[in-house]
C-alpha cells in the first residue's frame, strides 16, 4: 500500500489553413451557423442524465473567419505551462525542472536553470508558471511543481526573480505544500492565475489512487481542492470562514483541475478538470463551494465499475456548467481575447487524451456552442494561450508551439 505523507531547435512552417465565408459571430446569430448536433459522435460510457438542458453535448459551432495555423516552434522537451513575457516573448515551464524563453516568432530560445528539484516522473516535474503582476517592477515568477519530500512527494508553489540576463532564477523559495505528502506520480492539479486584487489561485488533485481519493471531500487536506492564498502563500482575505476547513481552501471537491482561468470581463475564475471514464467538467468556482467528487460524477472508473452510489448530482453539491462523455481529457484553458471575432470571450481547452482545441460559446453562465479544432493534428494539447499579441498559442505533448491567428 502507497504511504500518505535537450536538446532544442525551431522549425517555422504552415500547415493547414481553415478557410470560410462570413463575419461576427454574436449570441444573436448563433443558430445561423449551428450544425444539427454536437461534435461527439461516440455513446456515452455512463447512463447518468445529466441535471439540466444543455449542460452536455451543445449545438456544434464552425468558425467563419479565415484562420492560419502554424508550428513557431518545435522540439522544446516536455512542455507544460506558458505565459506571456510583458515584451511579448513565451516563458514556457519544461517538466524536467527549468523553463524556456521564446522570442515572439519561435526561432530564440534560451534556458533558465536554478529551480528545486522535482520529482520529475509519471505526471510529476515542472508544470505551471505565472508572472507577479508587478513583474515588470520586481521581476518575480510563480511556479508549481511536484517536489520530491520524504515519504513521497506533493504539489507545492514556489516563487523567485528572474535574473536580469534571463538565466537563472535567484533566491528561489517555496511558499506553500499542498499536503499531505504521497507517494503517488499522477494528479497533481497544479495551474496557477492571479486574480485582480493580486491573490493567487492555485488548483491541486487529489492523487488518483483510492485510497488518497476521499480527501477530495476531507477540508483538513489541500488535496482535490482551488486554494486561494497571498503572494508569500499565506490565506487570501475573504476565503471562506467554516469550521474544519483550512484557511486557504477556496473550493472542494475536485479530481485533476488542470485548468484554470480568470474571465477577462467579470474576474469570475473558471475551472475545468479530468474525470475519469467519462465526467471531465467545466466548473464556475465559487468560494465555499464543493463540486463533489467523488461523491457524484459523470463517469465511471476506467475499468468500467460504478464510481460510488453512480449518481451524477446530490443535494448541496455543485454541478458542473459543462461536462464530456466520453473524456475529451483537457488540460490548460484560457478565455480568448484576441482578433478572432466570433471567439471573443468563449473559452478555449487544450485536450490531451482528446487531441483537439475545444471552442466553448458560453452565455449567461451556460454553454451554447462547442466546437472542435486542431483534430487532424494528432497532438496532446498541454496549454493554451490567448496571447498579448491577439493570436492563440498552444503548447503540445510533442515538444512544439502552435500559433492559430486570424488569416
Amino acid at each position: 500500500m502507497k504511504k500518505l505523507i535537450p536538446n532544442f531547435g525551431f522549425l517555422v512552417f504552415i500547415i493547414l489553413i481553415y478557410c470560410g465565408k462570413g463575419n461576427q459571430t454574436s449570441a444573436q446569430n448563433i443558430s445561423d451557423v449551428r450544425d444539427a448536433s454536437n461534435p461527439e459522435k461516440s455513446k456515452p460510457n455512463t447512463g447518468i442524465s445529466p441535471a439540466f438542458k444543455g449542460q452536455t453535448r451543445a449545438k456544434a459551432v464552425k468558425t467563419l473567419t479565415p484562420i492560419s495555423v502554424e508550428i513557431i516552434s518545435e522540439n522544446l522537451g516536455r512542455p507544460w505551462g506558458i505565459t506571456n513575457l510583458p515584451d511579448g516573448r513565451f516563458l514556457i515551464t519544461e517538466k524536467s525542472g527549468f523553463l524556456l524563453i521564446i522570442s515572439k516568432d519561435g526561432k530564440m530560445i534560451s534556458k533558465v536553470e536554478g529551480l528545486p528539484k522535482v520529482a520529475n516522473r509519471g505526471q510529476g516535474g515542472l508544470l505551471d508558471i505565472a508572472l507577479d503582476p508587478e513583474f515588470q517592477n520586481n521581476r518575480m515568477l510563480y511556479w508549481t511543481f511536484s517536489e520530491p519530500f520524504s515519504g513521497g512527494n506533493h504539489t507545492a508553489v514556489a516563487k523567485g526573480k528572474l535574473s536580469d540576463d534571463e538565466k537563472r532564477i535567484e533566491n528561489p523559495s517555496i511558499i506553500f505544500r499542498a499536503t499531505p505528502t504521497y507517494d503517488g506520480d499522477k494528479h497533481f492539479g497544479s495551474r496557477l492565475a492571479f486574480d485582480r486584487e493580486g491573490f493567487l489561485f492555485v488548483s491541486t488533485g487529489e492523487r488518483s489512487d483510492l485510497e488518497t481519493r476521499p480527501l477530495a471531500q476531507n477540508q483538513n487536506s489541500y488535496l482535490g481542492k482551488i486554494l486561494k492564498i497571498t503572494k508569500e502563500g499565506k490565506p487570501a482575505s475573504g476565503n471562506p470562514n467554516f469550521n474544519g476547513w483550512k484557511p486557504e481552501i477556496y473550493s472542494t471537491g475536485h479530481r485533476n483541475p488542470q485548468g484554470i482561468a480568470i474571465h477577462p470581463n467579470n474576474g469570475e475564475l473558471w475551472e475545468a478538470e479530468m474525470g475519469p471514464r467519462g465526467g471531465d467538467e467545466v466548473n464556475l468556482i465559487k468560494p465555499g463551494a464543493n463540486y463533489g467528487w467523488p461523491t457524484i460524477t459523470y463517469g465511471e472508473e476506467y475499468s468500467g465499475m460504478t464510481i460510488g452510489e453512480g449518481i451524477g448530482k446530490k443535494e448541496g453539491l455543485e454541478q458542473p456548467i459543462y461536462y464530456w462523455d466520453p473524456s475529451v481529457s483537457m488540460s490548460g484553458i484560457d478565455f480568448y481575447t484576441g482578433s478572432i471575432p466570433e471567439w471573443k470571450d468563449n473559452l478555449i481547452l487544450g485536450c490531451l487524451g482528446g487531441e483537439k482545441i475545444i471552442r466553448l460559446v458560453i452565455e449567461n453562465h451556460k454553454v451554447i456552442g462547442e466546437e472542435w479544432l486542431l483534430e487532424e493534428q494528432g497532438e496532446r494539447f498541454r496549454d493554451v494561450l490567448s496571447g498579448k499579441d491577439g493570436h492563440l498559442y498552444a503548447i503540445t505533448d510533442s515538444g512544439k508551439l502552435y500559433k492559430i491567428s486570424k488569416k
